[in-house]
């Protein structure tokens, strides 16, 4: 089983460091093709009209200058890599609802399903008030990884998982929950301030006041549940 490992929070990014381990836990193979420097809310944007500069930084590690999706291209049609699974993340924050067409994680996951190739994006809600255990986290995605590479699914899909942010100590994987994305926009506002060149608004939302919509990834997660859902290209 090879795994082509990506992210949008840069290679270097505790996230994608608790996914290789993840990974490593089932005895699968991987091979890291992540952005050089964090990428994250660039959606499924790719880079076609300047080069991609890549730097192997070991054996099975590349950093590239470029996108999630310029990750997973690179590593299909330039690397010549052959995976079983395109698994992306694992993020550091909620990708669910309205994020998941501004994600890079996602992106990179949609990029593999559209070239025929199974893929999962991984991301975890973050609780400002507390710290993250990504070797829980680890351990959790793990499981999760074996309950769905090899799950019956719809053709032209893939799997967006988002773990639930909990207290320290709370070791055993949450209940899976099978949902759809929220519907429901993020409350957003912008604080407007007059300078001296004209207008700036300052964007001001928060994710933990967004709608809980019944049956959503939201409303799963923010009950402290791992939301599965199945999103189709």
């Amino acid at each position: 089983m090879l795994v082509l490992l990506t992210n949008d929070d840069g290679i270097d990014a505790p996230g994608i460091a608790a996914a290789e381990k993840a990974v490593l836990m089932r005895g699968w193979q991987v091979v890291v093709v992540a952005p050089d420097v964090e990428k994250s809310m660039c959606g499924h944007r790719v880079t076609t009209h300047e080069p991609l500069k890549v730097e192997k930084r070991s054996e099975g590690r590349f950093a590239v200058q470029g996108t999630p999706a310029d990750c997973v291209r690179l590593g299909l049609f330039a690397l010549d890599l052959k995976p079983d699974l395109v698994l992306s993340g694992i993020n550091a924050g909620g990708n669910m609802g309205q994020d998941i067409v501004i994600s890079g994680t996602v992106a990179a996951a949609r990029e593999a399903t559209y070239h025929g190739v199974r893929s999962i994006a991984l991301s975890h809600y973050l609780k400002r008030e507390l710290k993250v255990d990504w070797d829980r986290t680890a351990a959790w995605a793990s499981i999760v990884l074996g309950e769905l590479h090899h799950a019956t699914k719809a053709p032209r899909s893939f799997w967006n998982i988002n773990f639930p942010h909990l207290p320290p100590g709370e070791q055993d994987i949450p209940a899976r929950v099978r949902c759809e994305p929220a519907k429901s926009p993020l409350n957003v506002s912008y604080q407007r301030r007059d300078e001296a060149d004209g207008l700036v608004f300052d964007y001001n939302a928060s994710y933990a006041s967004r709608p809980r919509d019944a049956g959503s990834d939201v409303e799963a997660c923010f009950a402290d549940k791992v939301a599965v859902s199945m999103l189709s290209i």
